[in-house]
């Protein structure tokens, strides 16, 4: 990691910094680089709140500002939510509006001399932004999606989070965790008898998430700690190392 240009005070959801801020942060970086949060705002049982995979996505993003020199940008907090329309409050755009919008977004950066863009996805239905990374590295332009699955993996081996990754869809572990670190104040009081799994979901994209659970939770909350939450994102903010690395490097690799 870095400590070039780090983050020396805590940020809130929002970036708070001024352009100043932003100008200072580059002096003296050979590349420049933006992290994207997209989160979503849809149901998550009913103790997590609507906007929890923003929370998460910004949670996760505030890490890695914290230890490398990146610009920090406001999140995107209405995603593809569709397979969770059958519940109250969840807001959906298409998959068309999302990859416009994050390319929208790169295309911006570049013109203001930022070249390269890692995108962290804190919903797992974002599975356009997948398609957005691949066509814009087709195209020469940096830009990364973080994290993966297997950054997941290492981070719950991490945090001792008992619940695999097949178990841990919805509101689960992981993401309780999180916020019970994070945002303590956002979780609403029960997580700890919410529990219900669903491992088989082949049909989840045709039929959505209410024909697997009528609470909205698939996953293991019950098991969630604050402890955990802490190494999750830590174990993360390690895990950038190489996309970091990747987008700044002279040959893009």
């Amino acid at each position: 990691m870095s400590d070039s240009g780090a983050r020396t005070v805590a940020y809130g959801v929002v970036p708070t910094d001024t352009t100043e801020d932003v100008r200072t942060r580059v002096a003296d970086v050979s590349a420049q680089v933006a992290v994207l949060p997209v989160g979503s705002f849809e149901q998550h049982g009913p103790c997590l709140p609507l906007a929890t995979d923003t929370l998460i996505a910004c949670a996760v993003a505030r890490e890695i500002a914290a230890a490398y020199p990146v610009h920090l940008l406001p999140p995107v907090t209405v995603s593809c939510s569709h397979e969770h329309a059958a519940w109250p409050g969840t807001v959906s755009i298409s998959a068309v509006t999302l990859h416009a919008v994050v390319r929208d977004i790169a295309a911006s950066l570049r013109r203001s001399g930022v070249e390269a863009l890692v995108v962290v996805n804190g919903h797992g239905g974002n599975y356009v932004l997948g398609n957005v990374v691949q066509e814009a590295s087709a195209r020469g332009e940096r830009m990364a999606l973080f994290p993966a699955a297997e950054d997941w993996e290492e981070a719950r081996e991490r945090a001792g989070v008992v619940t695999s990754l097949l178990t841990d869809m919805h509101a689960g572990e992981i993401e309780t965790s999180i916020l019970l670190h994070a945002h303590p104040e956002f979780i609403r009081p029960g997580h700890e008898s919410t529990d219900f799994t669903a491992d088989d979901r082949r049909h989840l994209l045709t039929v959505g998430m209410s024909a697997y659970t009528e609470s909205g939770v698939i996953g293991r909350p019950s098991l969630g700690s604050a402890e955990k939450g802490k190494e999750l994102l830590a174990s993360l903010a390690e895990s950038f190392a190489p996309y970091f690395a990747s987008v700044t490097s002279s040959d893009g690799r």
